[in-house]
């Protein structure tokens, strides 16, 4: 998978995981200030500041940063020297989601995004430390809430896919408590952990 098709498979998942829903703030409830709307419209001005918002700076400083044309394509705005990528928020969704990821997240999310099975035991890292766009917690495919699809609101998290084993112990319930590590998408070959963060944590 290149680096090229990766983006734009995480983009065209993210855009249709999106569905009608509500942008979480920091604390993970509904942002209905013109704050929210005002961080959007900056990110969206400068994408390179956008995409190295999602992890810390450590990481997203030195990571590749791309970002998807009007029309899908990848359009690289940097190089990065690290192995990771990061892309600013993506404009169709309510808010600022955007994300960093490291390579074997980039093939976790290849194969979610293809309907094809993920790697096994290889275990990958995304950080969305602005947050991210909500989806349901039992099906990777929902695109927008209903009655019987779990959605859950989410603030700023970090995401560990690709390992059955570090699910153990953790919350699977449809409903799960978004403010302590729970897993998404449990029964599910892209089942993964969930982890809160506090918002700006770098």
């Amino acid at each position: 998978m290149t680096m090229r098709i990766v983006p734009t498979l995480l983009l065209a998942g993210a855009a249709a995981a999106a569905g009608g829903c509500m942008k979480q703030d920091g604390t993970g409830n509904a942002s209905a200030n013109g704050a929210s709307v005002n961080a959007v419209a900056a990110n969206n001005a400068n994408p390179t500041a956008s995409a190295q918002s999602a992890a810390p700076a450590s990481i997203s400083a030195h990571a590749a940063i791309v970002k998807a044309d009007a029309k899908g394509a990848m359009q690289s705005i940097r190089p990065g020297t690290n192995g990771w990528t990061c892309m600013p928020d993506n404009p169709v969704t309510p808010g600022a989601d955007p994300m960093c990821f490291d390579a074997n997240a980039g093939k976790w999310v290849a194969a979610w995004v293809g309907h094809t099975p993920p790697p096994e035991n290889v275990v990958g890292l995304v950080y969305m430390l602005e947050g991210g766009t909500d989806a349901s917690n039992t099906d990777p495919y929902a695109a927008k809430p209903t009655p019987d699809n779990d959605w859950v609101k989410t603030g700023p998290h970090i995401m560990v896919v690709g390992s059955k084993d570090i699910l153990t112990g953790h919350p699977s319930g449809r409903k799960p408590d978004t403010s302590v590590p729970y897993v998404m998408w449990a029964g599910t070959p892209y089942a993964h952990l969930m982890i809160p963060v506090a918002s700006g944590a770098q």
